[in-house]
């Protein structure tokens, strides 16, 4: 979260898998319930209905402005910021992204979705929050990661986000964005977690959590046998080696570009790549995205104030 006067910016990545902030990174999932569950900590209430937020990850979705649940974690994602700086009420200018392909055609469905209540009341973790939504401003995913650095990226770069529900890559040629070369595959990592869970299933007659999935894919290794970790090892090297398939497709070559992974499937780049990593630079940071939205919203409202233009 940045201040900006007496507004705070407050960058949201709303992923398929995953809601990252500048600081927080938590699942998607939501599940309405007008009964308070004792054990589940993560309660929003709004508009006289509560919801259980971080419950697992949501089946994905191409129009994330068609899902209300879309909203209620937007709400938990500035509560979360709120709170590191024990703010309950607060103006914010939401600072968003969708994928690169889609970016111009979503995008005043997806700011009309997030404002479209200028003034907010409720109640994250038991605490309450009254919030002004004075601006939505709304950026290409992937990209933003990059942004805080691509006036440094000589010659031609291929970024490759890779998310929860969908591969987005590009290319940069001396810090600049080549807009006829953009493509997004519907390829995430939810593709490959479905692969180890059906091809464990197969191999060995007995199912595997999902959490166990993740913390191996995400980790390299997980507490398991070997042959357990075989299973899931095989399934991911070839997963990662269909990615690298599909970005040399899209024009990638190690031999004259550097790749730019960011992501949550950085991690699998980095453990099951079988090919070299020394042209390859991983985003290691799962918030990379949501801190650019911020750092792009600020140079706008600063730009603004410096034309005389009300902020």
């Amino acid at each position: 979260m940045k201040q900006f006067k007496d507004k705070f910016i407050i960058g949201i990545d709303h992923g398929y898998g995953n809601i990252k902030t500048a600081n927080h990174c938590f699942p998607n999932g939501v599940d309405r319930s007008d009964i308070n569950p004792v054990l589940i900590k993560d309660i929003l209430s709004f508009e006289g209905h509560t919801y259980q937020i971080c419950q697992g990850h949501k089946t994905f979705l191409a129009d994330k402005q068609n899902d209300e649940d879309y909203y209620i974690l937007t709400l938990a994602a500035i509560a979360m910021e709120l709170n590191d700086m024990n703010l309950t009420e607060a103006d914010v200018v939401i600072a968003a992204g969708l994928p690169l392909k889609w970016a111009s055609l979503q995008r005043a469905d997806f700011v009309e979705y997030l404002s479209r209540n200028e003034e907010v009341r409720f109640s994250f973790r038991n605490v309450d929050y009254h919030i002004h939504i004075s601006d939505v401003l709304v950026y290409p995913q992937g990209y933003s990661a990059v942004v805080p650095f691509k006036s440094s990226l000589r010659d031609l770069n291929m970024i490759a986000d890779i998310g929860n529900g969908t591969l987005s890559s590009f290319f940069i040629a001396d810090g600049k964005v080549q807009k006829d070369n953009m493509y997004m595959d519907l390829f995430g990592t939810q593709q490959c977690i479905e692969r180890i869970r059906d091809t464990f299933f197969a191999q060995t007659k007995r199912k595997i959590n999902d959490y166990t999935i993740e913390s191996f894919l995400r980790n390299g290794k997980a507490n398991i046998p070997d042959s357990d970790s075989a299973v899931i090892r095989s399934v991911a090297e070839k997963y990662v080696k269909d990615i690298f398939d599909m970005l040399y497709a899209h024009g990638y070559d190690e031999n004259t570009m550097l790749l730019y992974i960011v992501g949550g499937g950085g991690c699998l780049v980095k453990h099951f790549y079988k090919g070299s990593l020394d042209r390859i630079r991983i985003i290691d940071d799962i918030c990379a995205s949501a801190k650019g939205y911020e750092y792009i919203a600020e140079i706008k409202l600063r730009a603004a104030m410096k034309n005389g233009r009300e902020v």
